[in-house]
C-alpha cells in the first residue's frame, strides 16, 4: 500500500514539475556560458550527482576518507558537508576530493557560531542566543564578516547559517540558544546582519529551518515534529524573517523536516518533501529563486518516512536543488533513472537545479578553482583581531535585568565585605580571578546552608556566581538545592546572582523579589566571565537586552543601562589601538632575562585608556624551579613604594592646603630643628637635589664583632620592648627606628646643592605622615587608598596577610640577616622599621601597581573616588629642574634628558614612573594613555650584579610597548 502511495504522489508531482521554468537568472553572460557548457559536458547520472552535498569527516579513519572519494570520483556529488573534525585535516581532504572531482566541490558546514561548531582549533564565536541581547547590528554583521573570511580560508562556500527560528517555546529541545530570541523584529534584524556580514565575503548563507523550528517539542534529529499552527500564524511569525531576508538577497535556505498540517494536507509527511511547502508557497508564493536545501536527509525525521534512494527523489521533485546528507548516493541516481524514464522526472526540472546549482559554483570562483593555501592556515583562522570583536559582543551581550537599589555597580569599596558562592558545576576560575582583580573577596565553600549563613553574618555582599557548562545543548538547570539556597540567602543578604547560563534556566527561579540583582551572561568562558566582573564592579556598563521572556516577571527586551565608574577594565590590544602581534615580542624579552639568569621570574603588565590588554607572568620564583609565577603572585617593589604609598599622602596634604612646597624640614620633624638640614624645603626634598645622602647602610651599627646581628639591638622573638620584625625570628629594637631619624639628621650635607637620587626624602616623609596622623603609614595607605582603589594584594609585612607560596623571595641573605629574605622587605632600612618605610616595604601585583598608575593618569581619580585634584597632580608631575639637568618631577621620575635613564627614551615628556632596586618598574603616559607594570625579583639569590639593568630590559620591554601602540 505504502508504494501506492508513493507512487500516486510522484506523478501528481510529476505533472507540477513539468511546468518548472528553466533557470534564467544568471548574473553574467559568462556566468551562463560557462553552467551551460559545464552542463552540455554531463552524462546524466553526473547531473543528478550535482544534486547531493554528501557528508564528510576529517576526524575518521582512511576507510571513510576512499568511501567519500569514490563518491566524488564515481558519482560526481556536487559537494561535501564537512561534520567533526579539524581545520588542518579539514582543508587537505578538501584539497584531495577537489583534485579528484570533475566539477569543482561545493563545500558546506554547519558554522552557526563559527567553524568550532564543528572543527576543533578554530575560533568561536557567542551562540544566537547571546547575539539575541547585543544591540548594536554592526558588531554582528562584522561577526558574520569575519566568519566569511574563515570559511572562505577554509574553501568552504556555504555556511549553513543565520538560524531564522523564533524560539517562542522555552522546551525546544534543539533550536534554543540556537535562535536569536523569541521575538520576530529582534531575530531578523540580527540573522539580516550575519547574512550581510558573511555573504559580504562570497560565502553564501543559508537561512534554516523553514518553515521554522522555534516552536516544536521534539528534536527533527530523532522524530518529526508536530506543528499544530495555522498557515495564517505560521506566515505572520515564522515566515517573517525569511520574507525579510529574501529582499535582501539571501542564497539560500534550508526546508526542516516538520509535520505542519496547515500547509501540508497529507498526514505527517515532512516539509521537506512538501511541493506545496517548496515550489508553491517558498517559490511561488514567497518568490524566492534562490538554492533550496534539504536539512540532512538521514535525520529521523525525514528517513523515518521514507528509504534512501526514494527519499532524494521525493525531496527533488518537491521543489528542493540540493539534497543534504544522502544516505545512498548510488541507489538515489538509480531511482532518478527510473523516475526520468518513467517521465515522473523532466529533463527541464533537472537542468533548472543543475544550472542554478552550476551558476552558483561560477559566482564562488569554482570555474577558477584554486586549492587552499596550508601555509600560516591555523593563525589565520585565529588572528587576534576575532577577539577584538568577540569582547565587543560580550561587552554588548551581558545583560542586568533586575538592580534594585541601583547595587550596580558596587562603588566605594571601602567598607565592603564581600563574599562569593559558586553554585552549578562548571569550571569558575576566570571569575573568581576577575573578582579577585577589584576588590577582597572572600570565597566560600560549604556543604550546607547553616554552613553559609555563618560565615556570612559580617559580609555586606553576597555574589552568586551560576556556573553551567558552555554547550548550546548542556543542560543548564539549578538543582533545587540551589534554588532554596539563593532564596534563604538572598533574604539575609544582598545577592548579586551572576548566571553564566542560558537565560531559559532562570526560569526556574520563580521569586527574584529577594534578589538584589541580576546579571545574565550566557556563557561560561573566559571573556563571558570577565565582562560580567566589569559590570559588577563598573569598569564597564552593561548594555544587553533579553532575547526571550523569563517567565512573566521579565519580558523580551528587557535590560537596565548600568553606569561605569572608571575602573581598570580587560580588553583585546586591538580594542585599545595596540598591536597584538608586536605585544607577542615581549615573551621573547621576558624569556631572555630568565635564560640569562638576570631574574627567576617577572610579571609584566600593560594597559591602554583604561583597560587591562595585557597581563602575563613568567618563569619562578627561584631558579630551582619550584613554584610558577602568577598573575596573583605580590613582588616586593622596593622604591616603587615611594609613589606608590608615601606620595599620594603628600599630594593629599598638598591638595588640601596643608602643607607647602615651600615647608622647611626644621618645621615638619623636630630632630631637624637645629641641624644644618633645617631650611630645606619639601619642593627641593621631592625633586632630590636637597644635598641630602643618597643612601646609608643603618644596619651596619647594629651587627657585633662577627658581622651578625648584636644582641644589643636584636631578639628572636616579638616583645614590647624589641617588636620590630626585621626577618624571620629577628625583631629590633623598638628605639631604633627613631635613631635612624636621627642619623639622617646628624649626616653630611652633600657640597652642591643638584639632583643626586636618595632615600633620605621618604625614609622622613614616613615620619612626618605617621606622626601627623598618629597611624602607621602602612594603615593610612591601606585606609586613603588601597581600599578605595580595591588594591587588595598591595600591603605591607604581606606574611601577616598571605601564605609565603604567594610571595617570590628576594635575596639569600649573609650579611646581615642570614636567611633567606621571603615575605619581609629586601631593603635593609626598611626592614629596620618594622618592614613599614617611605621609600620601600611595600609588597605588590602587576593589577594593583597599575590601579594606582591608572589613578594617577585619571588626574586623581579613580573608581568614582576623587583622591587629589588634576591640577595638584599637575605641580607634582613638572619637570622643574629639566634645564639643570635635573629630570625629576615632584616625587615622580621622569624621563632621561640624556641617556641612560629609567625609560627606553621613547615616551613622553610628561610621562612618569618609578623603578625599584628588586627589578620592578612603573610607568605610565598621559599622551597615549599607557601604563606599563614590570615586577621582578632580580636581586634573588644575591643582589651584586645588576644583568636586569645593564641588559635594558625593562626599557626594551617599554619600547616594544610604545612600538605597539596604533599611530
Amino acid at each position: 500500500m505504502r508504494f501506492y502511495t508513493i507512487l500516486f504522489l510522484l506523478t501528481i508531482k510529476a505533472a507540477f514539475a513539468q511546468y518548472n521554468p528553466d533557470f534564467t537568472d544568471y548574473k553574467t553572460e559568462a556566468e551562463r556560458k560557462w553552467a551551460d557548457s559545464v552542463y552540455n559536458s554531463m552524462s546524466f547520472e553526473e547531473r543528478v550527482g550535482q544534486l547531493f552535498m554528501v557528508a564528510a569527516y576529517s576526524n575518521k579513519d582512511a576507510a571513510h576518507e576512499q568511501e567519500v572519494e569514490k563518491l566524488v570520483k564515481d558519482y560526481k556529488v556536487g559537494g561535501l558537508i564537512f561534520f567533526q573534525g579539524g581545520p588542518v585535516r579539514q582543508a587537505k581532504l578538501t584539497n584531495r576530493y577537489q583534485a579528484a572531482a570533475k566539477t569543482p566541490l561545493f563545500i558546506g558546514i554547519d558554522g552557526e557560531w563559527g567553524l568550532s561548531m564543528r572543527l576543533d582549533s578554530t575560533y568561536r564565536y557567542p551562540w544566537n542566543m547571546t547575539l539575541g541581547a547585543v544591540q548594536d547590528m554592526r558588531l554582528i554583521e562584522k561577526m558574520g564578516e569575519q566568519m566569511g573570511m574563515q570559511s572562505h580560508r577554509m574553501g568552504i562556500h556555504f555556511n549553513f547559517a543565520p538560524v531564522l527560528d523564533i524560539n517562542v517555546n522555552p522546551e525546544n529541545p534543539i533550536i534554543g540558544n540556537r535562535s536569536f530570541g523569541e521575538d520576530k523584529e529582534n531575530v531578523t534584524e540580527r540573522a539580516l546582519a550575519l547574512m550581510k556580514g558573511l555573504q559580504s565575503q562570497g560565502v553564501y548563507a543559508t537561512g534554516k529551518h523553514f518553515p521554522g523550528h522555534g516552536d516544536t517539542a521534539s528534536d527533527s534529529h530523532y522524530s518529526l515534529p508536530y506543528l499544530p499552527f495555522t498557515e495564517e500564524r505560521l506566515r505572520n511569525l515564522e515566515f517573517y524573517p525569511y520574507k525579510k531576508l529574501f529582499k535582501e538577497g539571501l542564497a539560500s535556505i534550508m526546508v526542516a523536516h516538520l509535520n505542519v498540517p496547515s500547509i501540508e494536507a497529507t498526514e505527517n509527511y515532512p516539509t521537506s518533501l512538501s511541493y506545496n511547502v517548496i515550489t508553491n508557497i517558498v517559490k511561488n508564493e514567497m518568490g524566492y529563486d534562490g538554492l533550496i536545501f534539504t536539512d540532512a536527509l538521514n535525520m529521523k525525521g525525514a528517513s523515518n518516512y521514507m528509504q534512501p534512494g526514494e527519499i532524494d527523489l521525493e525531496a527533488f521533485l518537491a521543489g528542493n536543488d540540493v539534497l543534504l546528507f544522502a544516505e545512498n548516493v548510488p541507489l538515489a541516481i538509480d531511482k532518478f533513472k527510473e523516475a526520468y524514464a518513467n517521465r515522473v522526472l523532466s529533463e527541464q526540472r533537472l537542468a533548472y537545479s543543475v544550472k542554478k546549482i552550476l551558476a552558483y559554483k561560477y559566482r564562488a570562483g569554482l570555474n577558477k578553482y584554486e586549492p587552499i593555501e596550508m601555509k600560516h592556515l591555523y593563525s589565520d583562522l585565529n588572528d587576534y583581531v576575532y577577539d577584538d570583536l568577540n569582547y565587543q559582543l560580550y561587552e554588548n551581550a551581558v545583560t542586568v535585568f533586575k538592580n534594585d537599589d541601583n547595587i550596580l555597580p558596587v562603588r566605594s569599596l571601602v567598607n565592603e565585605k564581600i563574599a562569593y558562592i559558586k553554585m552549578g558545576d562548571a569550571d569558575n576560575d576566570d571569575f573568581i580571578e576577575k573578582l579577585q582583580a577589584y576588590a577582597d573577596i572572600t570565597i566560600l565553600e560549604e556543604e550546607s546552608l547553616p554552613l553559609y549563613k555563618q560565615k556570612l553574618k559580617d559580609v555586606t555582599k553576597v555574589i552568586i556566581g551560576f556556573h553551567k557548562a558552555d554547550g548550546a545543548w548542556k543542560n543548564h538547570n539549578f538543582k533545587q538545592e540551589e534554588l532554596n539556597w539563593i532564596q534563604a540567602i538572598a533574604k539575609e543578604k544582598p545577592v548579586i546572582l551572576a548566571a553564566f547560563v542560558k537565560p531559559y534556566a532562570l526560569m526556574q527561579i520563580k521569586d527574584f523579589s529577594n534578589i538584589k540583582s541580576v546579571v545574565l551572561a550566557y556563557q561560561n568562558n573566559t571573556i563571558a566571565e570577565t565582562v560580567a566582573t566589569e559590570v559588577i564592579f563598573g569598569a564597564v556598563g552593561a548594555k544587553g537586552k533579553l532575547p526571550v521572556s523569563i517567565n512573566s516577571m521579565y519580558k523580551v527586551n528587557t535590560g537596565i543601562d548600568t553606569q561605569t565608574v572608571n575602573r581598570l577594565g580587560f580588553t583585546t590590544p586591538g580594542n585599545a589601538g595596540m598591536d597584538a602581534a608586536k605585544l607577542t615580542q615581549i615573551d621573547l624579552i621576558a624569556q631572555k632575562a630568565i635564560d640569562g639568569n638576570m631574574t627567576p621570574g617577572l610579571q609584566v603588565l600593560v594597559a591602554r585608556n583604561g583597560k587591562v590588554v595585557y597581563q602575563k607572568s613568567y618563569g619562578y620564583h627561584t631558579y630551582d624551579k619550584d613554584t610558577k609565577v602568577s598573575n596573583a603572585d605580590t613582588y616586593d617593589v622596593a622604591s616603587l613604594t615611594k609613589i606608590l604609598s608615601t606620595l599620594p599622602h603628600v599630594m593629599q596634604l598638598y591638595d588640601k592646603g596643608k602643607i607647602k612646597m615651600d615647608a622647611k624640614l626644621g618645621d615638619m620633624l623636630a630632630e631637624f630643628k637645629n641641624s644644618d638640614k633645617k631650611d630645606i624645603i619639601l619642593k627641593d626634598m621631592l625633586l632630590h637635589q636637597a644635598r641630602l645622602q643618597p643612601w646609608m647602610p643603618f644596619y651596619v651599627a647594629t651587627l657585633d664583632s662577627t658581622n651578625h646581628p648584636s644582641q644589643k639591638y636584636y631578639r628572636d622573638t616579638y616583645s614590647e620592648e624589641f617588636p620590630n620584625q626585621v626577618a624571620e625570628m629577628l625583631y629590633l629594637r623598638k628605639d631604633y627606628p627613631d635613631t635612624i631619624v636621627q642619623r639622617i639628621a646628624d649626616s653630611k650635607l652633600l657640597a652642591e646643592k643638584k639632583y643626586r637620587y636618595s632615600d633620605f626624602t621618604f625614609i622622613l616623609l614616613k615620619t612626618y605622615l605617621e606622626r601627623l596622623n598618629k597611624k602607621s603609614l602602612a594603615v593610612l595607605s591601606d585606609e586613603a587608598f588601597y581600599k578605595p582603589l580595591g588594591a587588595a594584594h598591595t600591603t605591607y609585612n604581606p606574611l601577616r596577610k598571605w601564605d609565603m607560596s604567594l610571595i617570590p623571595p628576594t635575596e639569600v641573605d649573609n650579611y646581615f640577616r642570614y636567611q633567606t629574605i621571603q615575605g619581609y622587605v629586601h631593603d635593609m632600612g626598611a626592614a629596620m622599621e618594622d618592614g613599614v618605610g617611605g621609600h620601600a616595604g611595600l609588597f605588590s601585583n602587576s593589577l594593583d601597581v597599575a590601579k594606582i598608575m591608572q589613578m594617577y593618569l585619571n588626574g586623581g581619580e579613580y573608581g568614582g573616588h576623587r583622591f587629589f585634584s588634576q591640577e595638584t597632580f599637575d605641580i607634582f608631575n613638572t619637570c622643574y629642574g629639566c634645564e639643570e639637568g635635573n629630570r625629576r618631577g615632584l616625587g615622580l621620575d621622569k624621563p632621561q634628558i640624556e641617556n641612560p635613564g629609567p625609560t627606553c627614551d621613547c615616551v613622553s615628556k610628561s610621562s612618569f614612573g618609578h623603578t625599584g632596586f628588586t627589578g620592578t618598574m612603573a610607568w605610565a603616559d598621559p599622551v597615549n594613555g599607557v601604563v606599563y607594570v614590570f615586577l621582578s625579583n632580580r636581586t634573588y639569590p644575591e643582589a651584586k650584579e645588576n644583568k636586569l639593568s645593564k641588559e635594558n630590559i625593562r626599557e626594551d620591554i617599554q619600547k616594544i610597548i610604545q612600538d605597539a601602540v596604533i599611530k
